[in-house]
Order: structure tokens, then sequence, then C-alpha cells
């Protein structure tokens, strides 16, 4: 199950024959209430989709009743053309539902600069489909995220239990990730009767620690969303922080589903820094050894590297004696006070899982960065994507 799990949901995923394989590629997700309350957090890129555009204005009164997703086409500079059929999509939804435009919101993924006039005859006609197969049953919901997958090898999904409610959710995102907000489309439901504004800071508090530190190849997408809605049909308030820390757990398992579908990935990497004067010191440096393809294509190679782990910590500004650094990969510590300790031939980079632990010794404050490594089939994935 996925954002059908929490009470006052329907959903449908269906094919409109956008994409070229006849998979699903059209999605609607409906808030049957009694609430609408909304917030949403979206990509700092400042290229942003016209799906983007049109759902940051929507969202302004915190109250949406839908949001519909495409998958086969951005709608990405498209020009005004683009903006037209992302306001159309709202509207047709709008007239099924009986609601008006201004309480749907709009998502595309796929290809930067489709949005012609078979893309958006594609999405109208997707908005028609959804009408019968639309239900507040788990396989809805399945299929609604079925439909939003691109390069994904398989649909994301997560449900967690709170205290008289449910939070649920669907993602995709294989490529693009990195942070600076989301790195894909999520879209979060639960039935907890809470306020946009509370749901603003719970939806930002949790992925400021989630989906913002995934970073698997340090590119950053026009179309990032991720958007939480509460139908409020459990009848239970809960305590925010308590609700916080539910949604937190549901990024986090989210985030950590789109590390292990990276495109061509072969390891997932957990890239810690503890011991920095700052949070944000720590996060830099994280950050720094998860955008080395050096560092990264050693990974790759099975190869313990660690002196690429030090050279891009000192690409960063955080506070630090280099004489004084520790690495640890797998569990090995292979450079300890900045210089050679126990042997890399120790270190066993097969499984997929891989852990790197840095350790600044300049202050208690930690931070972690999911990536993976750089492979041939990265490349090649995304060296023919367009064609």
């Amino acid at each position: 199950m996925s954002v059908t799990a929490a009470a006052g949901f329907r959903a449908a995923g269906v094919a409109a024959g956008i994409k070229s394989e006849g998979r699903r590629d059209v999605a609607l997700v409906v808030n049957d209430g009694p609430s609408a309350a909304c917030a949403a957090v979206f990509t700092s890129n400042r290229c942003k989709a016209n799906p983007i555009l049109w759902s940051q204005e929507a969202i302004r009164g915190g109250s949406i009743s839908a949001i519909v997703l495409n998958s086969g086409g951005a709608n990405c500079f498209t020009g005004s053309f683009g903006f037209q059929t992302t306001h159309r999509t709202a509207e047709a939804v709008a007239a099924r539902l009986g609601i008006g435009a201004g309480d749907v919101l709009v998502c595309s993924t796929g290809l930067i600069g489709v949005g012609d006039q078979s893309f958006r005859d594609g999405v109208l006609r997707g908005v028609e489909l959804t009408a019968e197969p639309l239900s507040d049953t788990a396989e809805a919901g399945d299929e609604a995220s079925l439909a939003i997958i691109t390069t994904d090898s398989k649909p994301k999904r997560s449900v967690r239990q709170g205290e008289g409610y449910v939070v649920g959710a669907m993602a995709k995102g294989a490529g693009m990730l990195a942070p600076g907000l989301a790195t894909m489309l999520v879209v979060i439901t639960t039935d907890a009767d809470l306020e946009s504004a509370a749901l603003d800071r719970a939806l930002r508090a949790a992925t400021r620690v989630t989906f913002d530190r995934v970073d698997s190849d340090g590119c950053m997408s026009t179309n990032d969303q991720v958007t939480l809605m509460a139908s409020g049909a459990s009848g239970v308030t809960p305590d925010e922080a308590a609700f916080t820390a539910v949604l937190t757990d549901v990024c986090a398992d989210l985030a950590r589903q789109l590390q292990q579908d990276a495109e061509g990935a072969s390891h997932d990497v957990t890239i810690t820094t503890i011991g920095a004067a700052t949070e944000e010191d720590a996060l830099d440096a994280s950050r720094a050894v998860a955008r080395s393809n050096l560092f990264k294509a050693a990974i790759f190679g099975n190869d313990p590297n660690w002196g690429r782990v030090l050279a891009a910590v000192g690409t960063t500004d955080a506070e630090f004696d280099p004489q004084a650094l520790d690495v640890t990969i797998n569990g090995v510590m292979v450079c300890r006070a900045g210089t050679p300790h126990e042997p890399a031939e120790l270190v066993d980079l097969t499984p997929r899982d891989t852990s790197v632990l840095i350790d600044l010794h300049a202050g208690v404050s930690e931070a972690t960065i999911l990536t993976n490594d750089l492979t041939h089939d990265y490349v090649h994935e995304n060296s023919a994507y367009s064609s």
C-alpha cells in the first residue's frame, strides 16, 4: 500500500499513451476530506518546470484536494504552451471532481523539452481515464505509484502507523538525485487532522534530514516536488513533534529506496562525518566526498582509496586539522590522524552496502549523505537517455 493507506484518499494510475511502451503514465490522488490541508516543498533549481510554477502558486492557500502526476515528459522549458497544458490539466481534474483548478497540484517527470500537443493530449486523456479506476483500495494506490516512475526499476512505497492515524507515501526517482529539496516526485498522505502550517513545518523538518541528504549523482532536477496531504479522516490531531517523527521515518525509508534504485549503481554508499564543529561542516565534508568522481569510481572498482576521501574533504571550508583526520571504510580504519593505519586490503567492498566514516576531530556535530558509485551502466544509461 502507499497513498491509499490513510483514510480519506482515492487514487488511480493509468496508461494514457504518453510513454511509447504502453506503461502507466498518469496518476491521480484525491483527498476526500473532511480536511484539505496540504503542504509542499519544491526544487531549489532556478530552472523550474511548468508544473512546479503552477503548484507553487496553488499551494499558497494551504488547501489542496487533488494532485495529478504524469511520467514520460517533464513539461519543462516548453514555453507558454507548456504552462497552458499544466493549467488545462488542473482544470480537467477540477471539472471531473467538482472543485476549482486552484485546488489541484500538477507534477510531471521525464525528459526536459517534452510537452508538445501529443503530450498535452496524453495527459488530458489520462485525466479522463482515471475516473473509472479511482478507488481507495490498496491496488489503486499501487497502480498510482507505478504510473509515476521513469527510469526507476521499481516503485517506491512506504506506510507507517502513528497513534490513531496513518502516513502513506509513494515516490519516484532514479537519476538527478541531489540535495536541493526532493530529488524526485513524492506524494505523502495522512488521515491525521493537522492544519497546513503544521504540515509545512513537519514536512520541511523531515525533508531536511532525508531527501535533502540523498546525493546520488550531484545533479539537481527541475521538477522535484514533495507533497503532504492531510484528510483529517481519523479525527486524531497528533502532537506535532510525534507526527514529524513518523513523517521523517517515512521520508527516510523512501530516501533509502531511492538510493538503492539509483541509475546504474552497484554500491549504496553511506558517508557519515562526525566530530565536526557544526552540522553544516559535517554536511559539507560528506557531500564533497559524495560528489568526488574519483572516489565514486574507486568504490565501483572495489578500491578503498581513502586518499580520495581526504582530498575531497580538503576542498571544503569545514573546520579541521588535516593531520587529525580519521577515515574508516566498511569498519576498517584505513587512515588515523592523517596517516595510513590498518591495511586497505582488509576492506571488503564486494557487498553493495558501503559505509565511509570521517572524523574531523573538531567538535561534536555529525551528518550523513547517501550516495552511489560511478559505473559504466550509469554512463551508458545517461548517454542515451534522449535517444
